[in-house]
């Protein structure tokens, strides 16, 4: 059986699988902290605190701006991520249509990946 060939070491998919990597560790660990300030906005809620008193006292960031940075981040590079990993798998000879299948888009969405700019 013979071995898989090693990665190329110009491979923009890999890269931005490895920068997903970084940003899915980030958000976790924001995550996690933001379910812990999720509760304890539950709590003082719960024990009659009105919504501008907790807000207001709320540390900063306040959650809100935790959950849209992170899914902003998420939603930057996990694009970035589909658009290489879709040029990867046409470069390799998978068709458009393959790679629609794959992915659960449309034909022309894939089209719209293969065409958008590198960033």
């Amino acid at each position: 059986m013979s071995q898989p060939s090693p990665a190329p070491i110009d491979d923009p998919a890999l890269e931005s699988l490895r920068d997903l990597e970084a940003a899915l560790e980030q958000t976790v660990a924001e995550l996690i902290d933001a379910r812990t300030r999720a509760l304890d906005i539950i709590d003082a809620r719960e024990d009659g605190r009105g919504w501008r008193e907790i807000v207001e006292s709320e540390r900063r960031p306040l959650l809100v701006e935790t959950l849209s940075t992170a899914l902003d981040r998420l939603s930057a590079v996990g694009g970035r991520f589909r658009r290489c990993e879709a040029e990867a798998l046409h470069d390799e000879g998978l068709s458009m249509e393959r790679i629609a299948t794959l992915f659960g888009v449309t034909r022309q969405r894939v089209s719209a990946l293969l065409k958008s700019p590198r960033n």
